[in-house]
């Protein structure tokens, strides 16, 4: 299975790409790629730059590596209640290319932050939101106040939390399995 996983921040501190990499590799025997968004910067979308130069390079090769993933981890990062600046101009530029540019991929959605909402507020949106773009939302969490319930090298540390997100991923591999039995 092929796992692509990244933190919807461009923050090279990103506590998002950190939940972001510790989910993704619980996902044994699996290939799996952990991009960061910084290699996907491109200007900021409007319909002249569009009409002008066309879409950039970087945003093809961002849907080509969604299209290669049988399971797309995707945690978020919330600036204000909402996406962060540079992962939604990545999805504004994606959309353009192909409007359900998820294309119908399986998606595991995380969100954190370092206060006590865990970034739910866009967590919301994006349950709402990615759908319309061809996301199966197969599973979400959302890990509240990163800095007292994540280790580095041990993950969630705080046991309520790490129940709850142990039964998400056993969802989630157990739909992507019946996914695959389909196929």
């Amino acid at each position: 299975m092929n796992v692509l996983a990244f933190g919807a921040s461009n923050s090279i501190t990103s506590i998002n790409k950190k939940l972001a990499s510790h989910v993704a590799y619980s996902f044994t025997s699996s290939d799996i790629e952990l991009i960061d968004l910084n290699d996907f910067e491109v200007p900021f979308f409007s319909v002249d730059k569009e009409s002008a130069a066309g879409i950039p390079d970087l945003i093809k090769d961002f849907v080509a590596k969604i299209t290669w993933a049988d399971l797309v981890v995707i945690s978020l990062a919330e600036h204000n209640g909402a996406y962060t600046a540079a992962f939604k101009n990545i999805m504004d530029w994606s959309s353009r290319l192909k409007g359900k540019f998820f294309g119908d991929k399986a998606i595991l959605l995380l969100s954190t932050s370092p206060g006590a909402r865990g970034g739910k507020s866009v967590m919301d949106a994006a349950l709402v939101r990615f759908p319309i773009h061809g996301a199966q939302i197969l599973g979400h969490f959302s890990l509240p106040e990163f800095y007292k319930n994540f280790d580095e090298e041990r993950g969630i540390i705080d046991p309520e939390l790490s129940v709850v997100l142990g039964d998400v991923l056993t969802s989630v591999k157990s739909q992507i399995t019946e996914i695959g039995n389909q196929t």
